[in-house]
This record gives C-alpha cells, structure tokens and sequence, in this order.
C-alpha cells in the first residue's frame, strides 16, 4: 500500500510516520507514506494556495488549482483506489471502515485547512470524506495520521502477532476485555484465576462476557440490535 498525505503543513507529519509500527511498515516495504507539500504545486510566486471566500466572511479557503495539479500529477505516476478528504463534515471515521480501506492499494489523503477547499474540488476528485470525530481540528494533518495509522497497522504483516489487530476493540462490534500481565497480584489486586488456569475455552469465554459486559457499561449504543441481553454482571 502506499498512502499520499496533500497538506499546507508537511512538518504537522514528520513525526507519527517516523516511528513505531508506521516506520516498521516501511522498512518492511509493506506500506509507504508520502506527504507533499502543496504548495509546491501553487502557481504563484508566493507559493499562495488559500483566497478569499466569494461572498464574504471570515477565513481562507484553499484553491482548485494546486490541489488539482498535485492529485493529477500523483494519479500520472499510479493508480489510486479512494482519493480521500478529511473534513468534519464527512462520514465518521470507525473500525470497519479502516478494516475496508486495508484492503485497498494505494490512496491520497488530501487535508483540509483555514475553511476548507473549494467545493469543485469535492465535487470533481474526491471519492469518500472522512471525519475522525464531532470536533474541528486546525487542519486536517493529525485526522490524516489518525486514519493512516489504523489502516496500516491492519496489512498482514506490519504487526508482529497477525492476530492481534482482529482481537482489538470494535472488530467484533465490542470493546475489548480487560487485560492483566505479570505479576498476577500487586498490591492486594489479583488477576481472575481464569486468565491463570490454562483452559482456553472457559478464557474464551471469560473475554467475551468481559467484552459484553465492559460494552455494556461504556458504548451500550453498540450493543443495539446484537441479542446480547443476558446476565453478564459477574
């Protein structure tokens, strides 16, 4: 997979991708990100990529030109499978739409800024508009990594134990269970004897009533229309 970020502020992302489980996909050659500095692709000698909104009122809004001269000049290099938006006002951002996008190949990320971008740009180029959340950020950067790092981790691979991103919270619609590591008790509080027993069915089992019990009491909207309406108290 290789993943294009389009952003005013290339250095807002010189961070996440350069550690951790980001940069490990890249030295494995399992995914690539790329982040490009639009404007480079202005036609003004300023570099100017934002105007004046018509019509009036407060805040700058980033211009057609450059944005469509970056996602043409990238799409001349290869083929891309979603040319994304991060907005708020996009569809909100969750497991099984990182599990999709996992599956694709490669993608631009193009982030919003100031008021966002001119509307022909949503109209003609961008297939999908993600929101990480009810909340406005000053730019669309940091939603970017968010998304980035939820699907790269998911490529086969990039992980060290491949079962471990299909046990996190939400890919089964739950929360995950609570977790215990060694010493099995500190300070008076002890592990449940059943993480301790060897018998991985009744583990099994404990997880997922931990699972539906902790959705339970934290995101009960996940539970809507699951039949998950038993006793899981204990």
């Amino acid at each position: 997979m290789r993943i294009d970020i389009i952003t005013v502020v290339p250095g807002l992302l010189e961070g996440p991708f350069s550690h951790s489980i980001l940069k490990r996909a890249e030295d494995k050659g399992i995914a690539k990100v790329r982040v490009h500095n639009l404007r480079d692709y202005s036609s003004f000698k300023q570099k100017q990529v934002d105007d004046y909104a018509f019509g009036g009122g407060a805040g700058m809004v980033l211009m057609v030109d450059p944005i469509a001269k970056c996602i043409e000049f990238l799409k001349s290099e290869r083929e891309y499978d979603e040319v994304i938006y991060m907005t708020p006002d996009g569809k909100t951002f969750n497991q099984q739409m990182a599990n999709e996008l996992s599956l694709k190949g490669n993608l631009i990320i193009l982030c919003g800024h100031y008021k966002g971008v001119d509307e022909r740009v949503r109209q003609k180029w961008i297939s999908r508009e993600i929101s990480i959340g009810d909340f406005v950020l000053s730019g669309g950067e940091l939603a970017a990594a968010v998304v980035a790092d939820a699907i790269i981790r998911l490529i086969p691979g990039v992980l060290n134990d491949e079962t471990s991103a299909m046990t996190d919270s939400f890919q089964d619609g739950l929360l995950a269970p609570p977790v215990y590591t060694r010493p099995s008790e500190y300070e008076g509080m002890k592990v449940p004897e059943v993480l301790l027993s060897g018998h991985q069915s009744k583990i099994d089992s404990w997880r997922f009533e931990a699972s539906v019990r902790r959705t339970k009491e934290r995101r009960p909207d996940l539970l809507e229309g699951k039949g998950l309406e038993g006793d899981f108290s204990k």
